[in-house]
């Protein structure tokens, strides 16, 4: 693709990726698009993540550079990514850790090729430190899209807060007045802040150090929100680049040579297909925590629903009711292994997604082409939540008992809910939406799309800059 001057053409840029596989691998994904540009690639990580990484940039020419992990008092040896956490309650300790890390972090700056620019994570707030003290531009990576960022200035700047409301009551954003919230759609360590506290002191280091940044990279396309885009660029610092989905980079069909290769889930999934069966994928990421009386009414919800469905469980602990398997079998499937979720995503059997809202998930869903059954849990999920069904119409909201944000879902809730995404009219017309933000979103990341030339101007920004 190169349209940069070969004078002026970036030669070396670092990624340091936070160490949690949603954070890390929409940046690996950025490293092979680096790549074909010609543009020399060096990612920082940890030695427990180094064989996933090097394996996920395999064809490149990347180097790949670890630095020692510091040992944590509540957290396992060994333990160097939040998945592997014990209890996602250990994720602050955890994240300020990292901080111990900068030291060797200059010590490799100072033997790396001149560097043109980095690209970090949000959560590794110190690293602005070390690149200013290099004089390397530093963009800052959150995994997050500009709605959500939008939309919680907002919140912030009219108070809601703060505000003496319901957390569970609805208050309309002034600059976006289609748009509601209430106090349960934001993480409730900014809802309730202690000054004191350590939720509190690690925003407060990751907010600033971003503002501070010479950008953020987004992992979206314009066309998708164009609105929240011209927002946060208007009226807030860094500037947002959006680049994505990055998710699109990689992807290809998979071709097996041997059908004794494909994942078993591979397998059944073409076979539904064959059937012209409709499937239901379910999966909430690898950080979530369900208790087990959630888990069960989930199971008998999919189960009563009569919907055939493929259901991976990602945490050792989960389980599903006795009998639950042997009922459901030939119309449904539960995976505990790893899979690639956007080849399921891309499977032509794959018809509706059950999701915790993770901004990955979303993306790998909208570029799939297939409408969301969102119930997120954590982080800005919820907002995501918003997003998806009330503002590009790509999905519905499980029911909770409750009618709130975060309450109970109870088998009826997600009967209901899944019957309504698979076979009702508002799961069609959502159907129809996301399959045209699907054409988008491919054509944005084509050359000459919205986000392919958004790249092409960040790299030239920062070459000028590189050669001043």
């Amino acid at each position: 693709m190169g349209l940069i001057p070969s004078d002026t053409t970036p030669s070396h840029v670092l990624l340091f990726p936070f160490m949690s596989k949603g954070h890390t691998i929409p940046l690996l994904h950025f490293a092979h698009l680096l790549h074909r540009r010609s543009i020399s690639v060096t990612v920082v990580t940890t030695p427990a993540n180094h064989p996933f990484i090097t394996d996920s940039l395999k064809g490149t020419a990347a180097s790949v550079v670890t630095l020692s992990f510091p040992t944590i008092t509540n957290i396992p040896v060994g333990v160097e990514s939040t998945d592997k956490l014990p209890s996602i309650s250990l994720f602050h300790e955890f994240a300020i850790a990292t901080s111990a890390m900068q030291p060797q972090f200059e010590q490799l700056l100072q033997t790396l090729p001149r560097v043109t620019f980095m690209v970090t994570d949000g959560f590794l707030w110190w690293t602005l430190d070390s690149a200013t003290a290099f004089g390397i531009p530093r963009f800052v990576y959150f995994g997050m899209n500009c709605y959500s960022k939008a939309v919680c200035i907002e919140a912030m700047r009219n108070g809601i807060l703060k505000g003496s409301q319901p957390d569970n009551e609805l208050v309309d954003l002034t600059r976006f007045p289609w748009i509601k919230l209430c106090k349960e759609d934001l993480d409730p360590s900014f809802r309730n802040p202690h000054p004191s506290s350590v939720e509190y002191t690690f925003n407060m280091n990751s907010i600033s150090s971003s503002q501070r940044s010479h950008g953020m990279l987004v992992n979206s396309f314009y066309e998708l929100e164009s609105t929240f885009v011209d927002y946060v660029n208007a009226d807030s610092s860094p500037k947002s680049w959006c680049i994505g989905p990055l998710c699109l980079v990689q992807w290809t069909p998979k071709v097996y040579s041997d059908e004794g290769l494909k994942p078993r889930w591979v397998t059944w999934l073409d076979h539904k297909l064959e059937e012209k069966c409709r499937v239901l994928y379910v999966a909430f990421g690898s950080q979530a925590e369900i208790s087990s009386e959630q888990l069960e009414e989930i199971a008998l919800g999919l189960e009563e629903s009569e919907v055939s469905f493929l259901w991976v469980i990602r945490k050792e602990e989960w389980g599903v009711p006795d009998g639950f398997e042997e009922r459901v079998k030939g119309r449904g499937m539960v995976v505990r292994e790893w899979v690639d979720q956007i080849e399921i995503l891309m499977h032509g059997s794959v018809e509706g997604f059950v999701s915790h809202c993770g901004w990955n998930s979303v993306l790998e869903s909208v570029c799939a082409g297939v409408p969301i059954l969102a119930w997120p849990m954590m982080a800005e999920q919820y907002l995501n939540a918003r997003m998806v069904e009330e503002e590009v119409k790509v999905g519905l909201r499980v029911e909770t008992c409750d009618g709130s944000v975060k309450g109970y879902v109870k088998r009826e809730g997600m009967k209901k809910a899944v019957m309504e995404i698979m076979e009702g009219d508002k799961g069609r017309k959502a159907r129809e939406k996301v399959r045209e933000l699907a054409e988008m979103a491919k054509l944005a990341t084509q050359e000459g799309g919205s986000s392919w030339s958004t790249l092409e101007s960040l790299l030239n920004e920062s070459c000028a800059c590189h050669k001043d």
